[in-house]
């Protein structure tokens, strides 16, 4: 099939995560400045900004590190605090349905496993987009067909 994605690629909602990573960086240094243009502050109380500030920013990265990694082999799904890796037979169906909150696979067990690298959030189109390219890749993987 000619509109399969070349493998490897990497399925990453990029607006989300700019915004995740922009907000956590914007977090961190008002904080931080707050820190240090508070003048009644000790030393204990000033680091204790900071790192609040450092906590915030690490959860909204770990917001961000979601992704759906498709290579020749299977499909890695990285979620907030999980990784998977699926072998291409692992996954019979590749679902993102009206109102989802992101794709989710149904698996070979019985089993769903939701895939946050593709999450129609910010960025629908790019999302179904991404999810028919998915669903494209596993039904070529059926056939042998995988580019």
């Amino acid at each position: 099939m000619s509109d399969l994605p070349a493998l490897p690629v990497t399925f990453r909602p990029a607006r989300t995560r700019a915004v995740l990573l922009t907000a956590g960086t914007a977090i961190f240094v008002v904080i931080t400045a707050v820190a240090l243009l508070l003048e009644k502050l000790g030393p204990g109380e000033r680091l204790s900004f900071v790192l609040t500030g450092a906590l915030m920013f690490g959860v909204l990265a770990l917001l961000a590190r979601v992704k759906v990694v498709a290579d020749t082999s299977g499909v890695t799904v990285v979620n907030i605090a999980s990784t998977r890796r699926l072998d291409w037979a692992e996954i019979i169906q590749v679902n993102l349905r009206p109102g989802d909150p992101w794709v989710f696979l149904n698996l070979s067990d019985g089993t769903s496993l939701p895939a946050l690298g593709i999450q129609p959030g910010i960025a629908k189109q790019r999302a179904i987009a991404d999810a028919r390219a998915l669903r494209a890749l596993v039904e070529a993987s059926t056939t042998g067909d995988l580019p």
